[in-house]
């Protein structure tokens, strides 16, 4: 955490440990915006990084640590298969992190990223991921558990799918539209008009829709462009903004096989374009040119991806001399192009409805983008959703040519009038994105008898005018010259009404209407032919036809003046898409029962036989009706059952298939328009009526409608505040049905759970008022009863069990203390309670063992545990008040408890070392270490037990065992000292612990060896959390076992090790570990003891030779063959000399391997490891580490670091200071270091090939070098190497390398450690004096301690006992080769003395008159020590110079030159003299006043 910054660098902490500040280089540093919460004295620090990016990054590095695994496994498929998961993850992060990308393809982006994760999770076997709709993932604690379990359910079922999806590489439909289209209910399909390249000389309009040609039908409005004749649209600000989106399409319209967007260009001008003449000719005639054809087939269902930038040119089909455009579509399977015709547009399928697209793309639909809706409605109507359009469109006619040579150029020309023939102005529209116009005109056919015109416009007038609207239609010659065309009128005319006398709108479909003629003003004359029949039905029909005479050819009565003609005819269709008009009486009569009160019960029996598409459409208002009639006649129950059916069967329509997309509109309704709040009355009765006749066994047709429908009665009856009536008499139902669901029907058990699932999801949420009581009344009746049902169901019924175990879950979740207070006082007697409990403990024991989730339902099983938890511990505090007082104990009760408790803790889905880093991370966040948290239960438990603590042994000694194993600190702390309770109580009881030693199975020695192991498990789980896979775990443990001669645990834990090398590769650990077992095996025919059986071997000879046979193997996959070559020839001597099988003899021995083969040298690398934050065995230790071949010092170290993640890398290669080892901190050293070669006696001085020599230089190896160039001041510019010095260490390990391990401890002998003992206490002298010379002020007790300790005998803090140890004959004969370690260890006595001589002058000027007797008596001591050293290992002189010692470089010899030189200096700018002996190979140095020195340390050099 940065808290400031200045000249390029930061000061902050650590956000895991604040007391950890700091400055650091502001370019080591990348900046993250974070948001700190404080939790009362945690600071909570949350990065302000995306959600899902964050989870992207979190994804990747636990793909890439698995991926690393599987390449090591050589599983090469799935190597690759992740490869690609986490390339497409790491591109798309970089798109998320580019905050450039659009909210609609951000939207979809989330949604391929989430499915990536989510799919690579599963094939992964990682954890399930569960997330809301906006794939943002689901806070289980900020989740309903209903909630939570149903997320997952759903996420299953997509995961598989998507699985099954990738296995058979085919698309989820056999119609081929893709997976992510098909999911919405609702799609649109943008177009963008670039441009329309044609040169017609007039004004044109292009209307586009779209088109089925199978069907032959348009299924969509117009969209109309009016483009001019300079070849720009009309309005010159639509210019690059010809937008449309084409929306309300449903999955139906996607699997329609075909689906076109067709163009219709129509040119407005003259009748034609050859004539020359325009100021004669008639202008504004409406003309067709041709059309424009694009399959889009591919493109709307998604199978062809494309963007809004991709252009498509389609191809123009003109108008020769067709009565139609619409015919022209025969020539579309047809290649005709015509390149000086280009409609250019772009196209794009875009998923939901127009508001959802409106605010998902922004950048393609906005405010200025024309919306062209369904012919037709959507296939979902929302609530709110009000529609009032007819789409009525001209088909054709048949027009006589009566008296004249030719046939007519027929122009249909319509209105909207009312029943006064007023002209409705601005009611008719010819096309989305055109202004609404008063009148219609048509295209003129030229000299066509049958022209078909194909024109689909739309009417829009208001609902209240709707029944006093007519459509007036005139037809009109056009001639193409002007003057004659001023000269023509009307011919002819037709109506049609919009509405039925029955009060219905007008039948969808085809209408003939009746042409009339007559004068031209009288068919203007409304009153003169809207009382008459419009169609040619009405026209047959006797009553309606009144008007007509029978011959048909003239009208009488208030028609007088018009005729019908016989010669021509004219046709219509009509389609009505409104939610407020109706064609179906039945439906009509219901929606206006008020008007028809007499007809309510007949119509309310209507309903059900009413088509269910013309029901949905109007779900608000027949539902409106139906609770409006309830609440109208609430002071009688005549419409009860009637209503209560009609509510049953609009329900029962919406679960069908067929309207299951209208759930959401139901449940709309549900939640923003029901406002009936007393409906619950009528609801409760009837629904009580129906379950007690079904209860009685009589005869209940509708109950099993009912049922199904009882979700949304439920919410139906909730929404009116009815919960209090309705719950108990639900809760009764159910509490029959779950006692009888191991038995029941399948239907009946999944629609009961269903019910409860509602229930307990309704009463988790926030805005639903108090439910204290609700959850009060669920608990007292139906907990109980689903543990029982838990209990007895079998696990087969798999759906039906973890359905349950939601809902108790649920349950338990949502109750808090009062909840479980008073329903443990509900059982009236003790032995009832102690049932229930353990009931519950066996249920909850079950459930924990045999989890009824799939295992990668890890945020469902943790959400369980968590509830469960809570609940053990409420029934441990009622167990604490009821059941320990001496005479209410219930051995059996707290037996389970306990069995319980330890299941709890040790079950898999709680043991955090087995998991990765990440899961970890997450787990721990969200819920904490919950095996803590019962694990101290039971110790508090335990204590509280008193005298009955003996009634658990041995019989908790096994769970209480198995728990102390789990490798976390603060729980071994809580429960480790259970034990040893148990020990005491035992012996307490019986003067012994007889039954628990045989309960563990150790008889001797049993504390010692106990205490031993559980040192070496506590100290590596502490210390590596997960690493039980750790060799050198395994190593500690078989020495352990060894030691205690348990010879079985010991080969056993030597196979685990086998075993962990095998799947490193680590051949020759492997091939070393076995030899370690073929070691207490004889060349003997004695059988083996039971330990030692192995691949069916049965004699020691047998499993020993078998033995060889696989190290031998695997020596030689580590080119160890001299190793092999070993055992061959022990092999050898049996088969020659003792059981003489010859041929076995010539098994090959390896000879050429080693001359011919190339073996590649391992780096070896010193690992030190500093801090307290290590176990024993690794704290401030060094270790030799054996590379793998070709292996990197970056590569081993990084893998070393992957293993520590909180450790930090020293970068120095000098041994850290005291600070660091004491450190509570981790810290890793590493460095590579050169194996000194020991060549073996056989092969010395003798001529030996390079390929034999140079095997020992990296292989049997004990010592090792680590050589520095360090220099001496000042460095000479003309040769750096004439003032470079090499500074050595030399380490040597416990073990030879290679062995059992990849790596041994490097050691110190007890003399060496003496030398360096010696060497610091003169260090510290040394420096103790530097500074007190330097700084009068400090204090000099620091000191007078340290020389007292050394020079008083009475302390014994001296060297005395060295000289005990070491300078004695017995010594020096056993040890021969520390001849030159004993010489430095006396040097070092003897310079201890010049050293202490300077420290006493010293402390003799800055002592004290209260201390002198006490320095008096110091200086004497030192006297007497003095003597005797100078007397027994020589005189030490220490010589004072006052040059600087940049200008002072001579070497000054003292007495003693056959070994030690001298070098005295002082300091120029402290006048301090320093002072130290050295070999000739000393570097020295000096650094801001401050002086490093080396020695030569036996085979080692010391820094210091």
């Amino acid at each position: 955490m940065m808290v400031n910054g200045l000249s390029g660098w930061y000061r902050g902490y650590l956000a895991k440990n604040k007391a950890q500040q700091g400055v650091f280089p502001a370019s080591f540093v990348h900046l993250k915006e974070v948001i700190v919460e404080k939790r009362g004295d945690e600071e909570i620090v949350t990065s302000t990084e995306m959600p899902l990016v964050k989870e992207v990054t979190t994804t990747l590095r636990e793909w890439g640590s698995i991926w690393k695994q599987l390449f090591v496994a050589n599983k090469q498929v799935r190597v690759k298969q992740v490869q690609r998961l986490m390339w497409e993850l790491m591109e798309w992060r970089s798109q998320l992190l580019s905050g450039t990308l659009p909210s609609d393809e951000f939207k979809e982006l989330k949604q391929k990223v989430t499915s990536k994760i989510d799919y690579g999770n599963k094939i992964l076997e990682l954890d399930l991921v569960v997330r809301d709709e906006d794939g943002n993932i689901l806070e289980p604690e900020k989740t309903s558990v209903i909630s939570l379990f149903r997320a997952h359910e759903e996420a299953t079922a997509k995961i598989n799918e998507r699985i099954k999806e990738e296995q058979s590489n085919i698309q989820t439909d056999h119609s081929g539209i893709s997976a992510r289209i098909q999911s919405s209910p609702t799609h649109s399909l943008y177009v963008f008009v670039r441009n329309f390249v044609c040169r017609i000389g007039e004004d044109s309009e292009l209307f586009m829709s779209l088109y089925d040609p199978l069907k032959a039908t348009i299924i969509s409005e117009n969209y109309l462009v009016r483009w001019g004749s300079k070849g720009f649209p009309k309005e010159i600000d639509m210019l690059n903004n010809l937008k449309v989106v084409f929306t309300d399409l449903g999955n139906k319209d996607l699997t329609r096989e075909k689906i076109y967007l067709i163009c219709q260009i129509v040119r407005v001008g003259r009748m034609d374009l050859k004539e020359t003449n325009n100021k004669k000719s008639t202008q504004g005639l409406r003309r067709p040119f041709g059309v424009a054809v694009m399959d889009i087939s591919d493109i709307i269902k998604g199978k062809n991806e494309c963007d809004e930038e991709k252009q498509f040119f389609i191809p123009f089909f003109p108008y020769v001399s067709f009565s139609s455009l619409l015919l022209l579509f025969i020539l579309l399977s047809q290649a005709f192009y015509f390149p000086q015709f280009i409609h250019r547009k772009a196209v794009s399928p875009l998923v939901g409805d127009i508001v959802q697209i409106r605010k998902e793309y922004p950048h393609l639909v906005d405010r200025s983008t024309v919306v062209a809706r369904k012919l037709g409605f959507p296939e979902i109507i929302m609530p709110g959703d009000v529609r009032n359009d007819i789409y009525l469109t001209l088909q054709g006619g048949d027009f006589d040519k009566y008296n004249k040579t030719t046939q007519k150029n027929v122009e249909v020309i319509m209105w909207v009038c009312d029943e006064d023939g007023k002209v409705i102005q601005n009611s008719i529209c010819l096309g989305a994105g055109d202004k609404a116009v008063s009148e219609y005109r048509s295209v003129v056919y030229y000299q066509v008898k049958q022209p078909r015109w194909v024109e689909t416009v739309k009417v829009t007038v208001s609902l209240e005018e709707m029944h006093r609207i007519h459509l007036r239609f005139m037809f009109r010659h056009r001639s193409s010259q002007e003057s004659r065309d001023k000269s023509e009128k009307n011919f002819a005319m037709a109506f049609v009404r919009l509405m039925k006398d029955d009060g219905t709108v007008l039948q969808d479909g085809l209408h003939d209407l009746v042409v009339f003629k007559g004068d031209s003003k009288r068919m203007e004359d409304v009153g003169s032919y809207l009382s008459l029949p419009s169609t040619r039905s009405h026209l047959s029909d006797p009553h309606k036809g009144a008007g007509l005479s029978r011959s048909s050819s003239s009208v009488s009565g208030s028609g007088a003046g018009l005729s019908v003609s016989s010669r021509d005819s004219f046709t219509i269709s009509t389609l009505v898409c409104s939610t407020k008009l109706t064609q179906n009486v039945g439906l009509l009569g219901l929606l206006k029962w008020r008007t028809r009160p007499e007809l309510l019960k007949e119509n309310l029996e209507k309903l059900k036989i009413i088509d269910g598409e013309e029901v949905v459409k109007f779900l608000q208002d027949t539902l409106d009706a139906l609770f409006n009639i309830m609440m109208e006649h609430s002071e009688t129950d005549d419409y009860d059952i009637l209503v209560f059916d009609a509510l049953i069967y609009i329900i029962g329509l919406i679960a069908d298939r067929k309207f299951q997309h209208f759930n959401t509109v139901l449940e709309a309704y549900i939640k923003q328009h029901f406002s009936a709040t007393l409906a619950y009355k009528k609801l409760m009765l009837v629904l009580k009526r129906y379950l007690d006749v079904s209860s009685r066994g009589e005869q209940c047709e509708p109950i099993l409608r009912t049922l199904k429908a009882l979700e949304y009665i439920f919410k139906f009856i909730v929404r009116s505040q009815c919960r209090d009536v309705l719950l108990p008499m639900m809760l009764q139902e159910l509490g029959g049905a779950l006692a009888t669901m191991a038995d029941g029907p399948h239907d009946e058990r999944r629609n009961s759970l269903e019910l409860l699932n509602n229930i307990l999801e309704v009463l988790s949420r926030n805005n639903v008022g108090e439910t204290f009581e609700h959850i009060q009344d669920i608990v007292a009746s139906l907990l109980r009863i689903i543990n029982r049902t838990v209990i007895t169901m079998g696990r087969e019924h798999t759906l039906i069990v973890s359905t349950l175990v939601a809902c108790m879950t649920a349950i338990l979740s949502q109750m808090d203390d009062r909840h479980y207070a008073t329903y443990i006082e509900t059982f009236t007697g003790t032995y009832d309670l102690v049932d229930f409990l353990m009931e519950s403990f066996l249920l909850f024991k079950d459930l924990i063992g045999k989890h009824v989730y799939p295992s990668d339902w890890m945020a469902m099983i943790m959400v369980q545990n968590k509830v469960f938890l809570r609940a053990i511990n409420t029934y441990a505090d009622t167990m604490n008040q009821k059941f320990l007082n001496n005479d209410d104990f219930e051995v059996q009760l707290w037996n389970n408890y306990f069995h319980l408790a330890v299941a709890f803790i040790t079950q898999e889905s709680l043991q955090l070392q087995h998991f990765s880093p990440t899961k970890r991370n997450k787990i721990l966040v969200k819920y904490g270490d919950m095996r803590r948290l019962i694990g101290f239960a039971i110790r508090d438990i335990w204590y509280k037990l008193g005298s009955h603590k003996i009634c658990f042994i041995p019989g908790m000694v096994g769970p209480i065992l198995e728990m102390t194993l789990i490798p976390e600190e603060e729980l071994r702390r809580a429960t480790i000292p259970i034990f040893f309770d148990m020990i005491s109580c035992e012996h307490k009881q019986f003067g012994n612990f007889h039954k628990f030693n045989k309960t563990l199975g150790y008889a001797n020695d049993f504390r010692m060896m106990f205490m031993q192991l559980i040192r070496i498990v506590s100290d590596n789980f502490r210390h590596k959390q997960n690493d039980i896979r750790n060799p050198h775990f395994h190593f500690l443990l078989q020495n352990f076992y060894k030691d205690i001669n348990r010879e079985g645990m010991y080969i056993r834990y030597l196979y685990k090790l086998r075993d962990l090398h095998l799947e490193g590769e680590n051949y020759t650990e492997a091939a070393y570990t076995l030899l370690l077992h073929s070691r207490l095996l004889k060349w003997s025919d004695d059988m083996c003891s039971p330990q030692f059986e192995f691949h069916g071997s049965q004699t020691q000879r047998q499993l020993k030779e078998t033995l060889y046979d696989t190290i031998i193997d695997y020596f030689d996959k580590g080119k160890m063959w001299e190793e092999a070559i070993t055992l061959c020839k022990e092999l050898a001597e049996q088969y020659e000399n003792e059981i003489f099988d010859y041929e076995l003899l010539s098994k090959r021995l390896f000879y050429e391997n080693i001359m011919k083969i190339l073996r590649p040298k391992p780096d070896y690398f010193a690992v030190g490891y500093y801090g307290q934050g290590y176990p024993p065995f690794l704290r401030n230790k060094v270790f030799i580490h054996r590379g793998k071949e070709y292996e990197r010092r970056e590569d081993f170290q990084n893998q070393l670091m992957s293993q520590y993640p909180s450790s930090v890398r020293l970068n120095t290669t000098t041994m850290p200071g005291e600070d660091i080892k004491n450190s509570p901190l981790q810290y890793i050293q590493c460095f590579t270091v050169q194996p000194v070669l020991e060549i073996p006696p056989r092969l010395k001085n003798k001529p030996v090939p390079d390929q034999i020599i140079n095997f020992y230089k990296s292989n049997y190896v004990q010592r090792f070098h680590y050589s520095r160039p360090v220099r001496r001041e000042p460095v000479d510019p003309n040769n750096e190497f004439a003032s470079m010095w090499i500074e050595r260490a030399t380490f040597t390990t416990v073990y030879k390398l290679p062995g059992i391990l990849r790596w041994f401890e490097t050691v110190l002998s007890p003399l060496e450690n003496a030398i360096e003992t010696m060497e610091s206490t003169n260090e510290k002298i040394l420096t103790m004096i530097n500074q007190y010379q330097a700084d009068w002020s400090l204090p000099i007790n620091p000191l007078s301690m340290l020389l007292n300790g050394i020079v008083d005998p009475a302390v014994m803090g001296g060297f005395a006992k060295y000289e005990k140890a070491f300078f004695t004959e017995e010594y020096t004969q056993h040890h021969q080769d520390d001849r030159d370690k004993l010489l430095r260890l006396k040097d070092l006595i003897a310079w201890q003395i010049p050293l202490l001589g300077g420290g006493i002058s010293l402390h003799g000027k800055r002592v004290t008159d209260d201390l002198r007797p006490f320095h008096d008596r110091m200086e004497e001591c030192f006297k007497q020590l003095k003597k005797k050293v100078e007397k027994e290992y020589g005189v030490r002189e220490l010589v004072r110079r006052n040059e600087p010692f940049i200008t002072s470089k001579k070497l000054l010899t003292l007495r003693d030159p056959q070994f030690n030189y001298d070098i005295v200096f002082t300091s120029a700018k402290t006048n301090i003299p320093l002072f130290y002996s050295f070999k000739p190979t000393v570097t020295l140095i000096r650094r801001n006043n401050q002086f490093i020195y080396s020695y030569h340390l036996s085979d080692t050099y010391r820094f210091i």
